[in-house]
């Protein structure tokens, strides 16, 4: 597929890109490229094939959400960096 110089334009706006002139032959070689590659797909025979979500058959396991202390209060006090006796003392965020 022949990619023109407008059309060329038109998907660099579309794409919020900024094509400089001395890009566009390059560009527009590479763009046709791929749609002529991507007109090859059309040929392959796809007859049976179901569509995929995902490329395999696996889905998530998920575990059993169970909310417990793993860490203990006078373990945290003791890795805070500043605390009195009861708490996590953090500089004030708002005057």
């Amino acid at each position: 597929m022949e990619i023109t110089p407008e059309m060329l334009q038109k998907i660099a706006h579309l794409a919020r890109l900024e094509v400089k002139p001395e890009e566009e032959t390059e560009l527009a070689a590479g763009l046709a490229e791929v749609l002529n590659w991507m007109e090859q797909l059309t040929e392959v025979d796809t007859t049976g094939v179901e569509p995929l979500t995902h490329i395999n058959g696996e889905y998530n396991i998920w575990r059993e959400d169970l909310a417990f202390n793993s860490l203990d209060r006078e373990v945290a006090l003791e890795l805070a960096p500043d605390r009195n006796e009861a708490y996590i003392k953090v500089p004030k965020v708002i005057e």
